[in-house]
């Protein structure tokens, strides 16, 4: 067989050893982004450490010590955020690995009532914010034969209403993750995906736990789709994820099903919900309180 008909892919070693490469981390000064940088940073990663809060990523950064940088950068700042990919490859020498995991959550509410600027602004950061992430690393990741991890969510698949923003633009990172995978493969890099269900950090605070209608849209969710985990574990399947150069990981387990048979049971549960008396009513107050 000729050399050249290869898949590239298939020269690449099982196991992705993330000693001595450079990792840039957005979202790192906090939750799951601060725990990832801290693991790949034992496993002797180089980490750069970008936030929009530069002072908290300069404090993560402190924590790490040596072989880090902190970047103060916006993912919605398009110029910007080439910027921190060209100051980490000036200070690292190169770039082998980047892990787009900065998001927010809108506050709920309907499509209806929303204002166009809250819409706006989670795409921005959520999906936007990681083409402007990936984008201007990516002719270093090909040079690399690195790794791209995105961090989706299974809200990907789940029911928007009261959320839909988040939803929509989780749904688009899964589709750039994917053809992130397909077009990276020819150069012999790779990327994969991350969902996550409900990770206990501040903004899953600020927006289900102190919040009376995120209250309530918790309440909806049966088990095992209302199971957390800490950012902690989300960190972990993420840097497991690197380490395999896996397409896809998930967690917590509980949502493999659902993810695997969303085609179909999205059908059912999509009928459910809009014959759901709870449901219903908490749209109302939903919008009721816009």
């Amino acid at each position: 067989m000729d050399i050249g008909q290869l898949n590239p892919l298939r020269l690449l070693a099982p196991h992705y050893d993330v000693d001595g490469k450079a990792v840039l981390i957005t979202g790192a000064a906090q939750g799951i982004g601060r725990e990832l940088a801290t693991i790949l940073h034992r496993r002797g990663a180089s980490i750069a450490v970008v936030d929009i809060d530069e002072t908290g990523a300069e404090a993560a950064a402190a924590t790490l010590g040596h072989r880090s940088v902190a970047i103060g950068a916006d993912v919605a700042d398009r110029e910007g955020m080439a910027k921190a990919i060209t100051r980490t490859v000036e200070h690292f020498g190169g770039l082998d690995v980047v892990v787009a995991n900065a998001g927010v959550v809108p506050a709920p509410a309907t499509l209806r009532t929303m204002a166009g600027r809250d819409f706006d602004r989670v795409i921005d950061i959520n999906l936007t914010g990681v083409f402007n992430t990936v984008h201007p690393a990516l002719d270093h990741i090909v040079a690399a034969r690195g790794h791209i991890a995105v961090i989706s969510s299974c809200a990907a698949f789940a029911p928007g209403m009261g959320g839909a923003p988040y939803m929509v633009s989780k749904a688009g990172v899964e589709q750039l993750g994917r053809a992130l995978r397909v077009e990276l493969a020819p150069h012999g890099a790779t990327a994969g995906v991350s969902y996550f269900g409900i990770v206990d950090t501040e903004m899953t605070h600020a927006t289900l736990d102190r919040d009376d209608l995120g209250r309530a849209l918790d309440s909806l969710l049966p088990w095992p789709l209302n199971v957390r985990i800490t950012a902690a574990e989300a960190a972990r399947v993420i840097a497991g994820g690197i380490d395999r150069r896996a397409a896809r990981t998930i967690a917590p387990t509980g949502w493999e099903p659902y993810a695997l048979l969303r085609g179909i049971v999205n059908i059912a549960l999509d009928h459910r919900l809009t014959r759901d008396p709870r449901v219903a009513q908490l749209i109302r107050r939903l919008e009721s309180r816009q």
